[in-house]
């Protein structure tokens, strides 16, 4: 591998271009950097933008089919809103509480309370029924139902009145995620704990549900040669794609690229070319500078903030490695891959 000659810089300053942003879905293109950054950045927002999750459960009663142990796992994995996640302290880090879940800076407490009490119908205990000390923090399904509240004008914030709020949700239709059923006589009352963490930990806190990325596909058609094919074989081969890539233009009879996203790079069409005796009929190659990336939420956040998030957390984090650099502590790596 060739090396940069003394003083010469791998700066870049790659761009982003938002092609679809929803508030639980996001679609960019990340163009003039290399797969290292946008894999980092891919790993980052899966693992290192920190969310709030419940993370400490005591169970007060409990006669239920499940045990305390299932019911807090099932707790922990409902996603609670987390805009105000980065602002928040570390319960590890935070020298305001001794972690009990009365703190303000790292915590917010939730109760829940339900029992069955109808012969006939078994009770559905969701996320609906649990209840936050911090409006800021809830389940996701709790925040889309204030939202639509809010807009229509059912509920007044400044009210608190939880029995509004329920009602709300019971407008909304949203029955949330499914914690735990009761049958007549039982019942499950506890008090929650939701912390600060990363996906790294455990995934109960990783805010995202999928973040992929692909390279931008370069596809040339060789014109001359595709000439050359009858239109019976022009059809054949345009069907060969598994994926709808290419289209025979019924008029003109030339076949053109509709679709350069939709390859997967699973060479069909090359096999295809080859095997009627055409070589190089087209030409497809991964522009190893750009790439599009997918991103879905699981509503902890919005996936605007999640990619925003992202860069903050890995611009932290090689701020860190130029600091260690200042200081010499890379010095000997860098005389390394400096050569002689």
């Amino acid at each position: 591998m060739d090396r940069p000659a003394a003083g010469a810089s791998y700066q870049r300053f790659p761009r982003v271009k938002i092609r679809e942003l929803k508030d639980d879905y996001a679609k960019f293109e990340l163009r003039d950097t290399d797969a290292s950054m946008a894999n980092a950045l891919r790993r980052v927002m899966i693992a290192e933008v920190p969310t709030v999750a419940i993370d400490l459960v005591e169970i007060e009663v409990n006669s239920s089919v499940l045990n305390d142990e299932f019911i807090a796992h099932r707790l922990g994995l409902i996603p609670l809103t987390s805009a105000a996640a980065m602002q928040m302290r570390f319960s590890r880090d935070c020298d305001a509480c001794d972690g009990d879940g009365s703190c303000e800076y790292c915590s917010v407490e939730f109760n829940l309370s339900a029992r069955a009490t109808d012969s006939d119908q078994t009770l559905e205990v969701t996320s609906n029924d649990l209840r936050s000390a911090d409006p800021k923090v809830c389940p996701v399904d709790q925040a889309r139902a204030y939202q639509q509240a809010l807009s229509s004008g059912d509920y007044d914030p400044n009210a608190g009145d939880q029995r509004q709020l329920a009602y709300c949700i019971f407008v909304a239709d949203l029955r949330g995620i499914l914690i735990v059923k009761l049958r007549r006589g039982q019942e499950l009352r506890l008090r929650a704990i939701a912390r600060k963490g990363i996906g790294k930990d455990h995934a109960k806190w990783s805010p995202a549900a999928t973040v992929t990325f692909m390279y931008e596909p370069d596809i040339r058609i060789n014109e001359e040669l595709m000439d050359t094919l009858t239109l019976d074989e022009k059809r054949s081969w345009v069907e060969s794609s598994p994926t709808k890539v290419f289209e025979l233009d019924p008029v003109t009879q030339q076949v053109t690229v509709i679709d350069a996203e939709a390859y997967t790079y699973d060479e069909e069409v090359i096999k295809a070319a080859e095997a009627m005796g055409k070589p190089g009929l087209v030409e497809i190659n991964a522009k190893e500078d750009s790439f599009i990336f997918t991103v879905e939420t699981t509503g902890a956040i919005a996936a605007y903030e999640l990619i925003m998030n992202a860069i903050t957390v890995l611009r932290q984090k090689l701020d860190a490695v130029r600091l260690q650099d200042d200081d010499g502590d890379l010095g000997e790596l860098g005389a390394h891959l400096g050569g002689p």
